[in-house]
């Protein structure tokens, strides 16, 4: 895996010089760009995700790669900024990378319009926006996991069960003013015509270091249950704000950007009760995390500390980076002598049928006409030590996620917006 050192920055900089491993001498290889923010918004989310994303595609080459071609992982600091962002995307492309993954909403919603044109894969896992689950709209946008609005959809359904039934129940919605943030908006809308919740919404500024007169605001609006809708610096935050307004811990849910490093901020104790959308097995019991600590990390091979294995960031990065090489995989089963480009992997990446990592993953099945891979997830508990799979994976509220998805895709094909 090659780093383009120039572009990172400070800690993550430093991390990654000591993780990453020299270039490959060799020509067969199949270019990845993860242009990501380490440093400003998503820090340690992107820290442990790359991590996590570096650690499987080096089990992968340990293993001799797919059909003889090494993966090689391109890694840049964007800092989340657009400008940043496409410049590292440009590079990438100029480099050979036929797939990128930007780990941020308004980073992918900027290079939305240049993956099409470039015929460049853009992995928006667990992220971007939600309406690229249409193939037909956005070809080369790929989420290949649920979308925002299915990680909502599936929570508060699982919401709704625990209180035998929401309505007539308050549900705060407190997330970071950014478009990342604002993705949740229409979907609550929706389910809380369906469940009959009252809701009320709660934008905080980014990257969500000050948040008090929000929660006094919540506080006022005495809700059953707080969605906290951030990522990165800003959601533990949102815990401690909820938890000194008042709010109780097992009345905090959130999507999947919650993680151990979270918990840490908060107090573990502390946060004890938490609830958050879950996008993987949890921990390190998964036979593919065995795999990586066997062969990679105590081999001295990890791409970063041996300590963050198995987080719930690590996890979902070892999620991406799975998806990513099953598209290989199955684009090598359908045309074994190329031209390996972008329009090539995204015919592999647009036949992943049933893929599961060995049981880590729901069945994840990607077409030419839906990229979200079937929108399925599970509920995991903070328990004062570890996150708690809850309940077996299923994607509840569909029609109205595929509503939602038509409706907004269709303004893009109309708009370009």
């Amino acid at each position: 895996m090659r780093l383009i050192s120039g572009m990172l920055r400070g800690p993550a900089l430093a991390l990654a010089i000591a993780a990453a491993s020299p270039a490959l001498a060799q020509e067969k290889v199949i270019k990845f760009g993860t242009p990501q923010d380490f440093t400003v918004v998503y820090t340690f989310v992107t820290n442990e995700y790359n991590q996590g994303y570096r650690d499987y595609i080096s089990l992968i080459n340990e293993a001799g790669g797919v059909n003889g071609y090494k993966i090689e992982v391109l890694v840049a600091d964007t800092g989340n900024a657009t400008q940043r962002g496409i410049e590292a995307y440009e590079r990438f492309v100029r480099e050979g990378a036929i797939l990128i993954d930007p780990l941020s909403t308004p980073v992918s919603r900027a290079l939305v319009d240049r993956a099409m044109k470039d015929n460049i894969n853009l992995a928006t896992t667990v992220s971007g926006r939600s309406d690229a689950a249409d193939g037909g709209v956005f070809p080369f946008i790929l989420p290949m996991s649920p979308s925002y609005w299915s990680q909502i959809a599936r929570v508060v359904d699982f919401l709704n069960t625990q209180e035998g039934g929401l309505k007539g129940k308050k549900l705060a919605f407190v997330y970071i003013d950014t478009p990342f943030g604002r993705e949740g908006l229409p979907m609550l809308d929706a389910l809380s015509k369906r469940y009959g919740f009252e809701l009320q919404s709660f934008p905080y500024a980014a990257p969500g270091n000050e948040q008090s007169a929000v929660w006094t605001q919540v506080r006022r609006f005495r809700p059953d249950w707080a969605f906290i809708g951030g990522g990165g610096v800003g959601q533990p935050v949102s815990i401690k704000e909820a938890i000194r307004n008042g709010i109780k811990p097992d009345r905090i849910a959130s999507w999947v950007w919650l993680s151990e490093s979270d918990m840490d901020v908060v107090g573990r104790a502390d946060a004890k009760g938490v609830l958050k959308w879950a996008a993987t097995e949890q921990g390190t019991d998964a036979k593919v995390i065995k795999d990586i600590i066997a062969n990679i990390v105590d081999k001295g091979k990890g791409a970063g500390p041996k300590d963050k294995v198995g987080t719930s960031y690590y996890n979902v990065g070892v999620m991406a980076a799975a998806i990513a090489v099953e598209g290989v995989r199955k684009a090598f089963e359908k045309n074994p002598n190329g031209p390996y480009d972008g329009k090539w992997l995204n015919a592999g990446l647009t036949s992943i049928s049933k893929f599961t990592a060995d049981g880590f993953l729901p069945p994840v099945t990607v077409t030419p006409e839906d990229h979200q891979g079937g929108g399925a997830g599970r509920l995991a508990r903070w328990d004062g030590a570890k996150w708690v799979g809850i309940g077996d994976w299923a994607a509840p509220n569909q029609d109205l996620v595929w509503q939602l998805i038509k409706e907004q895709s269709a303004q893009y094909k109309a708009t370009g917006k």
